[in-house]
């Protein structure tokens, strides 16, 4: 193997990990299918350094080494991208025939798998209107709770459509929830208006973040472990002032 072809199979696998970075991949799996798809392609070892915000990998074939660095930049959780990377290495060890080039263009088509948007906005209503009833929500705070949290995604959605920064789309998506929320006790509709404006808002906690931050301490990536629990504690402190100010507006007394 010359050097020009490892060159084209270390820009391959780190293109995979660093699509599977920034769609919210777990670090050991990132690493375990960086080091398996440079095997399929040819090289002997995959060395690979994670942190939050790029990756540095290193190939190795015989005496022969390339390294190459790429930046990462966050992007919505995407499970779909995620499978069909390792889709593509699994393919790529069945088939040692696949070159480089292939997987380059495989995954230059890699599209993510959205689900349609209604129906996203629709079950985030209802799953945070049934935490409610967990609770012991009334019936007509569950019908608060699901319109609070539908148009609260909705506001997301767009926010989101239009890049605004994180930080700032979950704390106006909260200052809406908790505002649209407080319309059951405004106009005395629930009787369980606490439980309303807690629900509300439960389509705002960073759970995918913090358990991967969680998973990574486990597994010894703590760099990544920090960065991805420092991302959910910012999300979270932006979700509470948002509630904060709208509690503040509206003279709300609390859940």
């Amino acid at each position: 193997m010359n050097y020009e072809e490892q060159t084209k199979i270390t820009r391959a696998v780190i293109k995979s990990a660093v699509l599977m970075l920034e769609f919210g991949a777990e670090s050991i799996l990132i690493e375990q299918t960086a080091q398996r798809l440079g095997r399929a392609l040819g090289v002997d070892s995959v060395e690979i350094s994670l942190i939050p915000s790029a990756i540095v990998l290193t190939t190795l074939k015989d005496s022969q080494s390339v390294t190459t660095t790429r930046r990462s930049h966050h992007k919505p959780i995407n499970m779909s991208i995620v499978y069909d990377v390792q889709k593509m290495t699994i393919d790529a060890e069945k088939n040692p025939n696949l070159t480089a080039d292939y997987i380059t263009t495989t995954l230059k088509n890699i599209e993510p798998n959205y689900y349609n948007r209604w129906l996203v906005v629709f079950m985030v209503g209802l799953s945070c209107a049934s935490f409610g009833y967990l609770r012991g929500i009334d019936f007509n705070g569950f019908f608060v709770t699901f319109i609070a949290a539908s148009i609260a995604m909705i506001i997301r959605q767009e926010l989101a459509k239009k890049k605004f920064v994180l930080i700032l789309t979950f704390g106006i998506t909260a200052f809406c929830a908790t505002a649209i929320a407080h319309l059951a006790s405004y106009f005395n509709i629930s009787s369980t208006s606490n439980i309303v404006l807690s629900a509300s808002v439960l389509l705002l906690v960073p759970g995918f973040p913090f358990i991967n931050s969680m998973l990574d301490a486990t597994k010894g990536y703590l760099s990544m472990a920090w960065g991805r629990w420092m991302q959910a504690s910012l999300l979270t402190l932006a979700t509470s002032i948002g509630i904060i100010i709208a509690m503040s507006v509206f003279n709300i007394k609390g859940w």
